[in-house]
């Protein structure tokens, strides 16, 4: 399972749930969304984006998320969801994620989200905080493509 997620500095381990399934008996399309969302929240706690929301007023909101999806997934599996940031402009990243599943040794899913980080006061977009863009880079290494605005 390690190597099949190396690269993804976050790795969150979900149990599939039974009532997660569908009429076709695998995990419904829309549970992988959550997922991801679990994912998403793991990596903000590990660079403590929540905490620089706090200081700053800025937070993450999505912007558009994709979801590919290779192999179902059936109750009762465990998954984990590498997760890491591929890109980062000023005001916004690519989150990238697999789902490995342990039941079928495998990637099952691979899914992106772009998140936009908004000023909830004045309602617009805004920077991320140095801080937080420092921690980005320092934690994805040289494996982030930084866009820098010209």
């Amino acid at each position: 399972m390690i190597d099949m997620l190396k690269g993804y500095p976050v790795i969150t381990e979900i149990p599939v749930a039974w009532g997660e399934m569908d009429a076709l008996n695998h995990v419904n399309n829309v549970v992988y969304f959550r997922y991801m969302e679990t994912a998403r929240i793991d990596y903000f706690n590990k660079v403590q984006l929540m905490e620089d929301m706090k200081l700053t007023g800025v937070g993450p909101v999505l912007g558009e998320t994709t979801c590919r999806y290779k192999l179902p997934v059936t109750f009762p599996d465990t998954l984990y969801v590498g997760s890491r940031i591929s890109e980062i402009k000023d005001d916004r990243f690519t989150m990238t994620y697999e789902i490995y599943s342990k039941k079928l040794n495998a990637i099952t899913t691979v899914g992106s989200a772009k998140v936009v980080m908004f000023n909830f006061k004045n309602k617009k977009p805004d920077n991320l905080s140095q801080h937080l863009r420092d921690t980005i880079i320092d934690i994805e290494g040289d494996a982030l493509k930084v866009v820098e605005r010209v």
